[in-house]
């Protein structure tokens, strides 16, 4: 997805993000958002090989693309399933004692890029399915009181604001690429 234009990451009409719906009410809204955060993750992965992927941004950090996609599935399986659903499962890059396995783990090889992006994938599906049918308004037991599904949407869509500022400038320091 090349843009002709310098500084895009693609051309306007070409962006698989402007899907031309135009959503109606908060809950609509707010999902529009979150699945275009989604998509630019997948956008500024593409066409990266294991290593790109894996590749830190500045020691003593640990992020990279890799890592960021594996924490990703994290937070979704957290706030959808485990703090929503009530489901008492880790998620799929957690280890009881280690909190930056996400990042530690993102090895520069393929079986570790595909577990990422399945992983990621799976709870993404999860959260779509379980959020179609539900009311924003709905409270569940957090953290010794309540929650909204609206907050844990709005908390869900803040992360991945502020990591696809992260994704941006990994991805321009791999390639140069730069744009939305």
């Amino acid at each position: 997805m090349t843009s002709t234009t310098p500084g895009l990451w693609v051309h306007p009409e070409n962006d698989p993000r402007a899907t031309g719906v135009d959503p109606v009410g908060e809950k609509e809204t707010l999902w529009e958002y979150l699945c275009r955060y989604r998509m630019t993750l997948v956008m500024k992965c593409e066409g990266l090989d294991a290593s790109q992927l894996a590749r830190r941004s500045v020691p003593p950090s640990t992020l990279s693309l890799l890592g960021l996609v594996r924490h990703l599935a994290n937070v979704e399986h957290h706030w959808f399933r485990r703090v929503l659903q009530g489901q008492d499962e880790r998620g799929p890059f957690e280890l009881p004692g280690y909190p930056d396995v996400d990042f530690d783990g993102a090895l520069p090889d393929a079986t570790c890029v595909d577990e990422a992006w399945d992983a990621w994938h799976r709870a993404v599906e999860v959260a779509d399915d379980w959020f179609a049918g539900e009311d924003m308004n709905r409270e569940v037991a957090y953290d010794g009181g309540t929650v909204e599904a609206r907050d844990v949407l709005l908390h869900v869509l803040e992360e991945y604001a502020r990591h696809m500022g992260h994704v941006d400038l990994l991805r321009e320091c791999l390639d140069g690429r730069t744009g939305l």
